[in-house]
């Protein structure tokens, strides 16, 4: 991260949470976030996903009742937050499973785009019906596509979480593979071959 901050170059936007000083490299403590996975296989696949905080500052997790529709929660909450989220957005939704559980879920979903089930296919149109548009100035497209994952959760429980990301979808992998240290870069149009739970 410090080399990318030096190199590409990248703004600077680690702080300290409580003094505001910025680290001045992107690094800092839990900075950046790694998440890991074990799959199949023998190869290693690092996925790169930079967000910016107009989109991770709308994001939320929604402790519901079991009897609510985790549905109507989801659009409600997208009618409010979607036009200071720079849309039209992408949205990484979990259903289910706990509290933090629920929340990596909802950013991992943002690997998988687009979701393609009824379930998935029918909440984009509601959340376009809402008429919010590019840039909260109306229209018939707030989002360019959702996906959802799911686990299951305590029967007392409904955690929902939602993950904003704007249309500035960036995300990246490099792959080494099993045979000789092979190595390749893969971008936005082949992020499906990042591996999913």
């Amino acid at each position: 991260m410090r080399g990318a901050t030096n190199t590409i170059p990248l703004r600077p936007n680690a702080v300290d949470p409580i003094t505001r000083k910025n680290s001045q490299d992107n690094t800092g403590i839990g900075m950046p976030d790694m998440i890991m996975e074990l799959v199949e296989g023998e190869a290693l696949c690092i996925t790169v996903f930079p967000k910016g905080a107009g989109s991770e500052n709308m994001s939320l997790v929604g402790m519901l009742n079991p009897a609510d529709d985790p549905f109507e929660f989801i659009v409600n909450m997208v009618a409010e937050r979607a036009p200071n989220a720079c849309p039209p957005l992408f949205l990484g939704i979990g259903l289910g499973g706990t509290f933090d559980l629920a929340a990596r879920m909802a950013k991992h979903a943002l690997f998988n785009l687009p979701g393609s089930s009824e379930m998935e296919l029918e909440l984009q149109e509601r959340i376009n019906a809402l008429g919010i548009g590019p840039m909260g100035l109306g229209g018939d497209t707030t989002i360019l596509g959702l996906k959802i994952e799911k686990a299951h959760c305590h029967t007392a429980s409904l955690p929902v979480a939602i993950n904003f990301q704007c249309w500035a979808h960036r995300i990246a992998s490099a792959v080494v593979g099993q045979e000789r240290g092979e190595k390749r870069w893969r971008t936005n149009s082949e992020r499906r071959f990042v591996p999913r739970i």
